[in-house]
């Protein structure tokens, strides 16, 4: 199924969190009812929006960069470190027990995001109403 911006950011809450990147559109709610923690917080502050720049495109993986006061490679996230991101520095309490991160679990994947959407206007002749709708021009 494909979904356009405009129905992906109607899913903008933690009790039913949408995202999409790279074309896809995932259903996140699942995963932010199981980690109720702060690490939450960045998914629910970009829920509903295309979070396409946290990650590499090349290696489909969270962006890293050379951080400058260690000279170690780390994982890039200015909006703050989200759920299955490894700290910048070894902690005992990182929870590190599940097998794929969310970003490559193809099972919180709802649709795709459509490359161009298209306006329709829909007039009853008998009543002149007029309605506009936004659809996929994949459809």
């Amino acid at each position: 199924r494909y979904y356009t911006p405009r129905e992906v950011a109607e899913h903008d809450r933690a009790e039913d969190c949408w995202v999409s990147f790279f074309g896809k559109v995932y259903d996140l709610t699942p995963l932010l009812e199981a980690h109720k923690d702060i690490l939450a917080q960045p998914i629910i502050d970009h829920a509903g929006r295309d979070i396409s720049h946290w990650f590499d495109p090349l290696t489909m993986d969270v962006k890293t960069h050379v951080n400058p006061a260690t000279e170690l490679k780390s994982y890039y996230t200015p909006m703050g470190r989200f759920i299955h991101v490894p700290p910048a520095e070894p902690d005992v309490s990182w929870d590190n027990s599940f097998e794929t991160p969310w970003w490559k679990d193809e099972s919180f994947v709802v649709g795709t995001l459509t490359q161009k959407t298209r306006a329709l206007k829909v007039k009853n002749m008998l009543s002149r109403q007029e309605h506009r709708l936004e659809g996929c021009s994949e459809e």
